[in-house]
């Protein structure tokens, strides 16, 4: 990722091209610092999704802020040292009309 903070978008995973600035900078931020810790890509991948399921959700095909922000799913809140399936992305402890809404939104 891009010193500055601010990522390339060529260097992004795809679903965070289509994703607001924050979004990018969470992933990006906590991706830096994650490979400078670990100096590990799948683990530093890990963490900075981690750290961006705690704000944002997946809907579709991109990653859009929650209304509250804390873990998405049991695994989050659990840490590394859980062994809990993920929600991947979606926000396991969202409304049910928040869902409904979600789906509405993308015709499912």
């Amino acid at each position: 990722m891009s010193s500055s903070g601010v990522p390339k978008k060529s260097e992004l995973p795809a679903t965070l091209r289509h994703s607001d600035a924050k979004a990018q900078r969470t992933f990006a931020k906590t991706y830096d610092s994650a490979m400078e810790e670990y100096d590990d890509e799948e683990r530093a991948h890990q963490v900075a999704y981690d750290a961006l399921k705690h704000t944002h959700e997946k809907i579709g095909d991109k990653w859009e802020p929650k209304s509250t922000p804390g873990p998405s799913d049991a695994q989050a809140k659990g840490g590394k040292n859980t062994d809990r399936p993920t929600a991947g992305g979606v926000d396991a402890n969202a409304t049910k009309d928040h869902l409904y809404q979600q789906a509405t939104r993308l015709k499912i």
